[in-house]
């Protein structure tokens, strides 16, 4: 592929060219913090006891692997969601319409759920939720007050949407300062006011083995936390310099938000007055009753009252402003798809300001929809956060087709190792999809299903669907997400069991998931398009691109 075609092919010019590298990296770092932080010291804590530390490091390095392969995507085709677009490059359009089905399924319904968070922690100054009780565990829904705070809170996301990239950036970058601002304060408020050294050993460092360290990292909300470096990647046709915006956003993200999670982890443990740990009698027992959140029962108990209050009112702006970088990449996915030409085109229209427009009022009303007083969305979270990291593990399989068919394409930025960190990220994805456990993956399997029966029917309406390389495609998607449905019914997550066999063990299950994901990785290199195709899919983004300037051009 020569130079012209690839920087043709990476201008996604109907989307403003707005946010530079402070704003890129602000929107990875503050979608990465949201609400997962607030409770996820105390999770992990309950789940992985003071081994929690190793769990935020561990994800951390997971996901840098992943995050890894999209900085180089993202710098040979900085486009707007393309987390869906990059599969249809590599492997044509059943596999991009399956990475974006299940990407749009994850992030179409983080925002609210991110609202929803806001307000639960509200309530402690009005009636926004209602506690009830669902088979022995606490759920909140919305109230009547709660529903009208909501709708609010999302037409106000699509308001600052409205008034484009530029708009977003300049408000997410005030509120991305306030919250790393809060979560420094935090742990430096911790380690200088106690630290228990004999919290870290009394009940044991690590009381639940390596199986309690790594279902931490799937379900206690580790991964879930670190989700959001994505948005380097979705707002990449929207930046000034992608070549240079997205590695720093994508990569620095990871790193440091990384380091935060674990200084965060560390003061948890250590600020935690002994007593409350002997009163619970184990780390898988410990809880606060009578506050509001763990980090505020903690500060409270330290004596840092006002630090409590604090907390209460960034239990509020983290969640909101996740909120708002999640509506803007959710418009940005319905936009990916409708360019695939995998969901209808009126997705893909904008804005004289460059807005995808229709794309943020279906993103409103999904939300709705998803405020709906379901008493178990709550448990959603591990859901989503499996979808998402299920969507994340095309790239690895697209970045090592484009490295085996187009060797000599020009790459801004290079992971370096050849195939290894690529087949490495995508063991990485599957093994946090399969710690999360049976009660989600066959969940997600059915969701997968549906998204598989939308797409004939979508077509037989008449839409005008692309040729779907279903070999390309279907050669390793099928074969890759039957397999990991059928090791996760073998497999032992959850403990106890739910409904799966308990046959492998953590030992067994590592270096299974090790060869099925190389096997599968190599059926994808095997199944590729040839390269005259990649070329040809290449190309018509270069000239759907340019079609968009001459639109624009006379628009003006």
């Amino acid at each position: 592929m020569s130079t012209d075609t690839q920087n043709a092919a990476s201008g996604d010019t109907q989307l403003k060219r707005h946010v530079g590298v402070v704003g890129l990296l602000f929107a990875s770092v503050g979608s990465i913090i949201g609400s997962g932080w607030l409770f996820g010291a105390l999770n992990a804590s309950v789940t992985a006891g003071p081994a929690a530390v190793i769990s935020w490091a561990l994800g951390g390095v997971l996901i840098l692997l992943i995050a890894l392969v999209y900085a180089e995507l993202g710098t040979m085709f900085p486009l707007s969601g393309g987390v869906v677009r990059f599969p249809h490059l590599a492997f044509g359009s059943f596999a991009s319409y399956s990475a974006g089905w299940i990407t749009w399924v994850a992030v179409a319904t983080t925002a609210p759920i991110e609202v929803e968070a806001a307000l639960q922690y509200a309530t402690k100054y009005a009636p926004f939720t209602a506690a009830h009780t669902v088979a022995g565990e606490t759920v909140y829904t919305l109230t009547g007050l709660g529903y009208v705070s909501a709708v609010i809170l999302m037409a106000v996301f699509v308001v600052v949407n409205f008034y484009g990239i530029r708009w977003f950036a300049r408000i997410n970058n005030a509120l991305v300062g306030w919250k790393i601002f809060i979560i420094l304060l935090v742990i430096a408020a911790f380690l200088l006011s106690a630290v228990h050294g004999e919290n870290f050993t009394s009940h044991g460092f690590m009381p639940q083995g390596w199986h309690g360290v790594f279902t931490a990292i799937a379900t206690s909300g580790v991964i879930f936390s670190y989700l959001g470096f994505r948005q380097g990647i979705e707002f990449a046709g929207e930046t000034d310099n992608p070549h240079r915006n997205v590695p720093i956003a994508v990569v620095g993200s990871v790193l440091i938000t990384g380091l935060i999670y674990v200084a965060l982890q560390v003061a948890f443990i250590g600020a935690l007055d002994p007593s409350t740990l002997e009163k619970s009698g184990s780390w898988s027992s410990l809880s606060f009753s009578g506050d509001f959140g763990p980090l505020a029962a903690v500060a409270t108990a330290l004596g840092l009252t006002w630090l409590a209050v604090l907390l209460y009112a960034d239990a509020i702006v983290s969640p909101g402003d996740t909120g708002l970088i999640y509506t803007t990449t959710t418009s940005r996915i319905s936009y990916a798809m409708a360019k695939n030409r995998n969901a209808p085109q009126a997705l893909a229209r904008t804005t004289d300001r460059g807005v995808p427009m229709v794309s943020l009022i279906v993103t409103f009303l999904v939300g709705l929809i998803v405020f709906l007083p379901f008493p178990s969305w709550q448990q959603l979270v591990g859901f989503i956060t499996s979808a998402t990291v299920l969507s994340f593990a095309s790239g690895p399989l697209v970045l090592g087709a484009l490295r085996r068919n187009l060797p000599d394409a020009e790459r801004p930025f290079k992971v370096p190792g050849g195939h290894i960190i690529p087949v490495l990220a995508f063991w990485a994805s599957n093994m946090i999809v399969y710690w999360s456990g049976w009660d989600i993956v066959w969940k997600l399997a059915i969701a997968v299903a549906i998204g598989f029966v939308l797409l004939p029917i979508y077509k037989a309406l008449g839409n005008d669907v692309p040729e779907l390389d279903f070999a390309a495609g279907a050669s390793w998607v099928l074969p890759w997400l039957g397999g990991l449905v059928l090791i996760s019914w073998l497999g032992n997550y959850p403990e106890p069991a739910a409904g799966n066999l308990n046959v492998l063990s953590f030992q067994s299950s590592v270096p299974l998931i090790l060869v099925f994901s190389v096997v599968v990785y190599a059926l994808a290199m095997k199944f590729c398009l040839p390269t005259g195709e990649m070329e040809r899919h290449i190309e018509a983004t270069r000239a759907e691109a340019e079609l968009e300037d001459e639109e624009l051009e006379g628009s003006h």
